[in-house]
């Protein structure tokens, strides 16, 4: 009888514990959606604003640069906030502090990351087998118009029409934009 109340003594402490484990857990992930400076969702795309940026070790000017790069209106993941500085993502998941005023919220998306010399259509409508617009290559930067979770609404130099989705990067899968 003494070892029954042990195990149905552990057994409840057991699953108070991990309760309070799930919510702790639940508490640091909520934390976690908004960004402590703007509010803003995290993680969220932008892109650059300018055709150089440094892609720096931590958020201040004293941190080495790990990168610089040369492509205005490429689409980055920013992943987490600290005052002047956004921790970013790139479409090849190199990571690193850039200046907020080195970003634009315009969203612009890659076509066809990692898979080098692909080439995707660009519909006329959104769906396959309609009219095609373009043709483009992957690794061509997009402007993002619209997408409705499952086609998007891009344009750029020459060029105007509709992609699949998954087709990009710069936009969450099944991610409504107006």
């Amino acid at each position: 009888m003494i070892d029954s109340l042990i195990v149905l003594g552990s057994s409840r402490a057991l699953r108070f514990g991990l309760a309070a484990v799930i919510a702790l857990w639940a508490t640091f992930a909520a934390a976690d959606s908004v960004g402590t400076v703007t509010g803003l969702p995290l993680p969220r795309y932008a892109s650059l604003k300018t055709d150089r940026v440094n892609l720096r070790e931590g958020p201040s000017k004293d941190h080495a640069t790990k990168w610089v790069y040369q492509r205005a209106g490429l689409p980055v993941e920013i992943t987490a906030e600290f005052d002047i500085w956004r921790k970013v993502r790139d479409s090849e998941g190199v990571e690193g502090w850039v200046l907020h005023s080195l970003l634009s919220g315009r969203r612009t998306a890659l076509v066809g990351v990692g898979k080098k010399g692909a080439v995707y259509k660009i519909y006329a409508q959104p769906r396959g087998g309609g009219g095609v617009a373009a043709t483009l290559q992957s690794g061509v930067i997009a402007n993002v118009m619209t997408c409705d979770g499952a086609w998007c609404l891009i344009d750029g130099e020459g060029y105007k029409g509709y992609i699949e989705q998954v087709a990009l990067w710069g936009v969450y899968p099944d991610e409504k934009i107006q």
